[in-house]
Formats: structure tokens, sequence, C-alpha cells
């Protein structure tokens, strides 16, 4: 639960805590039940199935299936919605795809592995890396022969920077998973936020290896495309062409085949802005097409920022928290889509004091920009601002939590007929 997608500020599990504490357990339980449901439930499947879609990619996060105060002990109830939702896709024919999708201790920097901080520490502990072992292994035990599901998307944008863990990890993990089920298809996203693949060898069995194909000119840091994006690099349909052909050349290469896991800009609500977004996606579904590469676009339902359906703006939920997600857009505090300066007269110093007394500092993954950005914005302030979401939650009745829930389900739902007109064609 990415926070654009429901708006909250900072990373879930601090969203979910500083909300359990405000509701108490019961109307917590209460609440986040009936929003999983109705965020994918039966009309959602019908609506994919109608237009054609034939496989989603489901992001799980780890603390469905297993508690970090009881680790190796899985919650079969944990899997309630995962087995409902595949269920559902099948019965309109749409293969399912088991993303993990946050792992403990965090498999790369940023908020969507659920993390607090900006340090990936799976890849310091053997601890975590062991409890993804077990997961992997319910997981692999409760769908094995379920056809209807595609496969098992074995980490989410997996960023070590040694480069040394993630190659002997993913041979671990494979074994693991394969020991048993032997059929199933395995996706394994490439380090550094499925961008690089030198950690693989010779492909494996039954494995598609999966990359990520974000152009940054759709990502907040650019407006015009083609165009000079704000980092100063030229970001055109060749530009966009040479990025996928790089992220892709493992794939060709090896002869496995080409799947772009996540890919699509976001949108702003200026025209002006959006068509130019609009450009970047028909020169990536061109190039898709070109390459008989699969794909699955990120992402599928949010408040209006990516999302191929969003919630309508007269809903419950958008009309108590719309301008608490106006002002986190003033803060800058949700990277997705940011330009990452926030109130810019106080972020700029620091990143000019930054580059000015650290002049060669370029950290991993993305160097000295994103490092004070995650630091400044999506961690110091946006953390703060989780108890501010939370409080809006204060003294609903039950009554009112529901229909909180279910502004997210389908009918209360709006479809960006450009997208979806866009990935029918593509």
């Amino acid at each position: 639960m990415e926070n654009f997608i429901t708006g909250y500020a900072a990373n879930e599990s601090l969203m979910r805590e500083k909300v359990r504490e405000v509701l108490g357990d019961e109307k917590y339980e209460r609440f986040f039940e009936r929003l999983l449901t109705a965020f994918f439930d039966d009309a959602d499947a019908q609506f994919l199935g109608d237009n054609g879609f034939n496989v989603v990619r489901i992001p799980v996060n780890y603390h469905h299936l297993e508690r970090d105060d009881a680790p190796f002990e899985i919650i079969e109830d944990g899997f309630r919605h995962l087995d409902r939702v595949i269920e559902q896709c099948a019965a309109r024919g749409i293969y399912s795809v088991i993303d993990l999708h946050a792992l403990p201790g965090s498999q790369n920097q940023h908020w969507h592995s659920d993390n607090p901080t900006h340090i990936a520490s799976f890849w310091l502990h053997k601890h975590f890396q062991d409890r993804v072992v077990g997961i992997w292994e319910a997981i692999a035990t409760r769908y094995k022969g379920n056809p209807w599901v595609a496969g098992y998307n074995l980490m989410n944008e997996p960023a070590d920077p040694s480069r040394k863990v993630v190659g002997p990890f993913y041979e671990r993990l494979f074994e693991a998973v394969r020991a048993i089920d032997p059929d199933h298809i395995v996706f394994n996203d490439g380090n550094t936020y499925s961008t690089e693949f030198d950690i693989f060898g010779e492909p494996w069995p039954n494995t598609v290896y999966t990359l990520h194909d974000y152009v940054s000119a759709g990502l907040g840091r650019g407006l015009d495309y083609p165009g000079f994006n704000m980092d100063g690099v030229w970001i055109d349909r060749d530009f966009a062409r040479a990025k996928f052909l790089q992220r892709s050349e493992y794939a060709r290469g090896s002869g496995t085949p080409i799947f772009v896991g996540e890919f699509a800009p976001i949108y702003t609500g200026d025209e002006r802005i959006d068509a130019m977004r609009r450009d970047i996606l028909r020169d990536q579904l061109e190039l898709y097409r070109e390459y008989d590469a699969s794909w699955t676009t990120w992402m599928y339902k949010d408040l209006g920022r990516q999302g191929l359906v969003s919630v309508k703006p007269d809903t419950p939920y958008r009309r108590r928290f719309d301008d608490f997600v106006a002002k986190k857009v003033r803060l800058g505090v949700d990277q997705w889509g940011s330009t990452g300066e926030g109130v810019k007269e106080v972020t700029q110093p620091v990143q000019d004091l930054v580059a000015a007394e650290v002049p060669d500092f370029s950290p991993y993954p993305w160097g000295r920009f994103d490092w004070v950005r995650t630091l400044l914005l999506n961690i110091t302030i946006a953390q703060p601002l989780a108890d501010e979401y939370a409080e809006l939650f204060r003294g609903l009745d039950d009554a009112e939590l529901d229909a909180l829930a279910d502004s997210f389900s389908f009918e209360n739902c709006a479809v960006r007929e450009t997208l979806l007109d866009q990935l029918k064609e593509g």
C-alpha cells in the first residue's frame, strides 16, 4: 500500500501503527479489512476481464504473512485476500503474478519496500533473508498446482549496494521455491530497482528476468517531452528507447521473455503536461510491441496520480483526506511524482551545502539529490505527518469508517479513459 495510493504519509507500517493508536484494535481491523476488500473486488476483476487484460501483478507486504515479533511463523489467515483476488481474476480468465513487494528489513532504500529509513537492511542481516525463504516456501506450498497463478515475483526492485549478496540470495531463494514447486514461472527483478542484470549468469529454466522501465521525464523531475529534465538530461523518444534496450539487454541476449514488470508516467491534472506524459506512454508501448515484450503497468487504482481507475472526488474518503493530500504535495513528502524540492527555500540550502562540502558524494542508488530529499522530505517531514493522517480517523463510527473504505470500490471510482485506450491498443 504505497503512500500515494491511499494518501497517507511516510511508509505503510508507520501509518498502520498510527491509525491503530487512534482507532483501537477492533475498529482498525474493521477498516483495513473493508478497505482491502473494496480496493479490489469482483467488479474490478470484471472490468479488467471485459477490457481484455489477461494478467495482474499483485503486490504483497510480508506483514500479511509474518509478524516481526513472531518470525518464521506463517499467518495462514493472511492469505485470505490473496486467495480471493486470485480466484476473482481466474473467474474472468485473468492470471495472477504474486509479487513480494516489501520484504523483512526492506530490500531497497525507499518507502515502497515499507522502509522507515534510507538503509536496505535486508542485505545486511541473514536473519531477514532466512525469513524470506520461509515466506516463499509457504507461498509456493499454497499455490503449487494452481493453474491461474502465472508465477512468483520473488523480490520487487531489490537494491543491494554491495552487488554481492543479491545474486547468491536469488540462487538460494530459487532453489527453495523449486524444491516445492517445479512448475510455476519465477520472475526475477534485476538489481538496483530492476534495471541491472549483471548479477545473473546463464538463465535458469522457466524463469523470466523482469525489468522496470520508467522514463524520468514522466515521474516528476521533468515536464517537457522531449526536453531537459530537472537534472539537465535531454529526454526524448531516443532516450527512452536507449534505456529500454539497456534494461532489456540480458533478456534479449539470453533469449528469455522480455517482461516489463512496471512502467508508465505519473499524471498531474495539467492537460499540457499530461498530454506529454501520454506521449511517453505511447512511445513505450510502441517499443514493447516492436520487441514483443509483455508488461504490467504500475498501477491499477489510486487517488488519481497514476491509476487506471481512481477514487472520485465526491466520495467520503476524498472529502476527508484531499486537504491532507494537498499539504503533502505542497511539502513534497511523497517521492512518487514529486520534483523533490518541496519548500525550496528550506531544501535547496541543504542540497547546496551537501554539494559544496562533499562534492564527490554520490551515494547508491540515485546520488546526492535523491539521498538528501529522501532523508529531508520523505522521512524527516513525512513521518510526523503520519500522526496528522491518523488523527483524521479520530471519533469516526463504524458507518463512517465503512464509507471511507467503500470509497475505493469500483462503483465509486472513475476510469482514466485516455489511459485505458492506450493500454488496450498496446
